[in-house]
C-alpha cells in the first residue's frame, strides 16, 4: 500500500471493539455510527464520527484533525485539534490494511474501559459520488 492508495474520502462502515475473548462488540458510538475520514495528498487528515439511531452508546461524537503518515502497515495520525482535548498533541498509531475499497484501521483505545485499553477496529469504504448529506441508515 502506498500513500496514494489512501488519499481521498472514506465513509465509516463499522466501528467495533475486540473484547478479551476475541469477540467483536459495538464500539463507543453504538451499533451503527456514521463517519467520514479524509486523507489529503499533502498529509492532512480529518476524522468525524457520530452515533446514529436510538440505541445505547458511550459517546455521541468523536472527531479530530491533524497530519498523517504511512509506513508499511502502520498509519500514524498526529492530532492537532480534537473533540477530546487530551488527544491534541498525541500520535495515534494504527495498523492499516487495504482490501479493495475497504480500509481497516486497528489500534488501542485512547482511554481505558473497565481497566483495560481495548483494541478498536474501524472499517472505512471509499466514498462514492453520492449525496454527501446522506446519513448512514440503520
Amino acid at each position: 500500500m502506498t500513500p496514494d492508495d489512501v488519499v481521498g474520502v472514506w465513509r465509516l462502515d463499522s466501528y467495533t471493539e475486540v473484547d478479551e475473548a476475541g469477540s467483536t462488540v459495538a464500539g463507543p458510538l453504538g451499533d451503527s455510527p456514521a463517519g467520514l475520514l479524509i486523507y489529503t495528498a499533502d498529509g492532512h487528515v480529518a476524522v468525524s464520527m457520530m452515533k446514529t439511531g436510538e440505541g445505547p452508546a458511550l459517546e455521541t461524537y468523536m472527531g479530530y484533525s491533524g497530519r498523517w503518515r504511512l509506513a508499511g502497515d502502520e498509519m500514524t495520525h498526529t492530532v492537532v485539534v480534537s473533540a477530546h482535548p487530551r488527544m491534541a498533541g498525541t500520535e495515534q498509531v494504527r495498523r492499516v490494511a487495504l482490501d479493495g475499497r475497504a480500509l481497516s484501521l486497528r489500534g488501542t483505545a485512547v482511554n481505558p474501559v473497565g481497566g483495560r485499553a481495548p483494541e478498536r477496529v474501524l472499517t472505512w469504504r471509499r466514498a462514492e459520488n453520492d449525496d454527501p448529506t446522506q446519513q448512514k441508515k440503520e
